[in-house]
């Protein structure tokens, strides 16, 4: 079933997402009927040729389903430029993971003269990238053997596979998927293994109802952790939504921070129409930091994006736009407010810097840096 205001995607679209159930559906078979939803997640983004960051369909900008801050403005990618030119060594390179559009890279380019590779899983993405970056980048399949410079990943963990948990008066319970009346749908069952030692060091507060819900982002963990093998010096910037582990896991946030983004609308279904939508899941940045600390790396700056984009200069970069010329300076204007207001993305969005061999402080953080919180 749609949910409710959901345009109806179209026939060919409808054939790929069917063909992506047909895979989850012969692995569910052969599961006996039950997979956790981090796999479910990882099927439904990045199945090879039919996930929805694996497949052909556009996911950015006015004709896809979210728009990313640098989508927004280069007045995003040139502040954090600043920050990637600081702490840039002679030798060292960029390599961002996830690059979209190419929106980051040609605002981080069009400043610096640097080596700049990206590790992009999808297709689509990829030709769009080659077609506005041209030779000006190199693309890798895999991580490198060892790297020294800065490693930039923005809006990319939010859509790593998460496990879904909920925590009852009777114990932490796995939720997952199952096949019910020919319909993907949800499935409890008892945790196990490293998910159940892993949820019971968080502490929540069970609510009234009985019952609990949140997510377990041990793949994000993991990337990080691998991160931390390849990088001989330098850091890596993480962009996206989220927040410490003690408002994460916060008694009004009871329901979890699971959420789908379909055509520049949000919803709470991650069954409908998979291989089409994105599924996120806010990020959970103390985490983060005990996983840089697991794999020898230091945690450089934790802030808001407001704060952080302040410190490196966003409101210095607009100030060079000339106001005689409305048609470029308020459509800039307007953007560089939804990147720094607090009811936009300037608090929601954080940024956390981690690495080894940098010195301290970093431009972003100069201000408003709130390691301590994590």
């Amino acid at each position: 079933m749609r949910p409710a205001g959901l345009p109806t995607p179209e026939p060919q679209a409808l054939a790929a997402s069917r063909a992506l159930l047909e895979r989850i559906g012969a692995e569910l078979q052969a599961a006996d009927n039950w997979i956790s939803f981090a796999r479910y997640m990882e099927l439904a983004l990045h199945e090879p040729g039919l996930g929805y960051y694996a497949g052909g369909a556009r996911k950015l900008g006015a004709g896809g389903d979210f728009v990313t801050a640098p989508e927004l403005s280069p007045l995003f990618g040139r502040a954090l430029a600043r920050q990637v030119a600081e702490l840039l060594a002679p030798g060292d390179a960029v390599l961002e993971f996830g690059a979209g559009s190419g929106a980051l890279a040609a605002s981080i380019l069009n400043d610096l003269s640097v080596p700049y590779f990206i590790l992009e899983t999808s297709g689509e993405l990829r030709e769009r990238q080659r077609q506005r970056l041209g030779r000006s980048v190199q693309w890798l399949d895999r991580l490198p053997q060892k790297f020294r410079g800065v490693m930039l990943a923005n809006e990319v963990l939010d859509a790593m596979p998460v496990h879904a948990l909920a925590w009852t008066n009777a114990g932490i319970l796995e939720r997952g998927v199952c096949v019910n009346e020919a319909h993907l749908a949800w499935s409890d069952r008892v945790a196990d293994g490293l998910v159940l030692s892993e949820s019971k060091k968080i502490q929540v507060e069970i609510p009234p109802s009985g019952r609990y819900e949140s997510e377990l982002a041990l793949f994000a963990r993991a990337w990080l952790r691998s991160l931390g093998r390849f990088l001989e010096r330098g850091a890596i910037l993480m962009v996206d939504y989220g927040f410490p582990s003690r408002e994460y896991f916060h008694p009004q946030r009871s329901m979890g921070t699971l959420a789908c983004h379909y055509r520049h609308r949000v919803h709470g279904d991650p069954f409908f129409v998979p291989g089409l939508q994105d599924i996120t899941a806010h990020v959970d940045f103390s985490a983060l930091a005990q996983a840089a600390a697991d794999a020898q790396l230091e945690v450089l700056g934790y802030a808001n994006q407001a704060r952080f984009l302040v410190n490196c200069g966003i409101t210095e970069l607009l100030a060079q736009e000339n106001p005689a010329d409305a048609k470029r300076y308020f459509p800039a204007a307007a953007a560089a407010q939804k990147l720094l207001s607090p009811s936009e993305m300037g608090e929601l969005f954080k940024v956390l810097a981690v690495g080894k061999g940098v010195a301290q402080p970093l431009l972003g953080f100069a201000s408003g840096d709130r390691s301590h919180a994590l």
